[in-house]
């Protein structure tokens, strides 16, 4: 039986001044509730308080820790807390606005500017249920995908990173603005500790190296993920995990039957985000946009006769594997010994 999450604080609870209207969304890591000033103005307020290290019952406004998990909880704490402090400084229109951050009920709070629209996790599985040839138009990927570099620019001047890029924490305001949400930082300074699991990250945007202890992260690491965003937005769901990758890597296949749909330069640009090794990647987010917005002539290489039937050979050929697989299981013929 999964363990239950901590219970959100009720409609109505007064926290810093603010009093909280509903929870609008709740993670590993935190609750992220709906909020009004003293002048009546809706912010968000995240909430620190990660599921696998604290507990609160219904109607209760601190957190229960036990004491085995209470230097976790601190450490992670801190990190939050300065986090929030951090982006209070940034003033970016692609980064979400800190307007305050407070200690109270043994916790942490961050107040944020309230954005209204959807997230592109929602965009894309919109338009891959359309089931058009392409589910953004380049020139959308590449308008958007500036907006959020410019950001995330921003962000690594200020010697931060945000280590949880996704569609889902990349915000479209109604006006069109796109917007990055939900920083890791707590997330990952955890994930590195004593013998506490690391936290499982999104399959498929977390760059090789999140997975590892000894991993180096650095800008290259976010650079991974973005390389994944313009993946999802091109396929209409996420590239292969890191690990599968390393075992055999069938990424640049995935792409090359995007040939002649998307630019040759925007399929190597996400080939050269998401290279295996951080260092062949792109070592700076100026580097990547510089790329992204390179002008003059794109090609569009159609992919030959011969170069489509191998295609669609090497999947015909994974898909009967994944099958037999499956067929395997299900009759306990996996691991069983001879």
């Amino acid at each position: 039986m999964s363990k239950a999450k901590p219970a959100p604080l009720p409609p109505g609870t007064l926290i810093g001044g603010y009093r909280v209207a509903r929870r609008l969304a709740a993670g590993g890591f935190g609750v992220v509730y709906l909020a009004l000033d003293s002048e009546g103005q809706q912010v968000a307020i995240k909430e620190y308080i990660p599921a696998s290290l604290a507990t609160r019952e219904a109607g209760e406004l601190l957190p229960r820790v036990p004491p085995e998990k209470l230097s976790l909880y601190r450490l992670g704490l801190k990190s939050f807390f300065e986090e929030g402090r951090s982006l209070a400084q940034i003033s970016h229109a692609s980064v979400v606005s800190v307007l305050n951050f407070f200690r109270e009920n043994e916790t942490v709070y961050m107040v944020m500017n309230y954005l209204e629209g959807a997230t592109l996790q929602d965009f894309i599985v919109t338009a891959r249920d359309q089931k058009a040839q392409k589910v953004f138009r380049e020139s959308t990927i590449r308008s958007l995908f500036d907006e959020v570099l410019r950001g995330l620019r921003i962000v690594h001047q200020h010697k931060m990173l945000h280590l949880d890029i996704k569609p889902a924490n990349v915000f479209i305001t109604d006006d069109d603005k796109a917007v990055l949400i939900d920083f890791g930082a707590a997330r990952e300074v955890l994930s590195k500790e004593g013998n506490f699991i690391r936290p499982m990250y999104t399959p498929g945007f977390a760059a090789p190296e999140m997975y590892r202890r000894d991993g180096q992260l650095g800008p290259w690491t976010d650079i991974y993920a973005i390389g994944a965003c313009i993946y999802a937005c091109m396929q209409g769901f996420p590239p292969p995990e890191a690990p599968q990758r390393q075992e055999k890597d069938r990424l640049t296949g995935a792409l090359a039957k995007l040939r002649g749909i998307y630019s040759d330069n925007l399929i190597e640009i996400v080939e050269w985000c998401m290279a295996l090794d951080p260092l062949t990647r792109p070592q700076s987010v100026f580097a990547l946009q510089k790329e992204l917005s390179r002008e003059g002539e794109r090609r569009y290489t159609q992919l030959s006769l011969a170069e489509k039937m191998r295609l669609q050979l090497d999947t015909l050929v994974s898909d009967t594997r994944k099958s037999l697989h499956k067929a395997s299981e299900a009759t306990g013929v996996v691991g069983r010994p001879k």
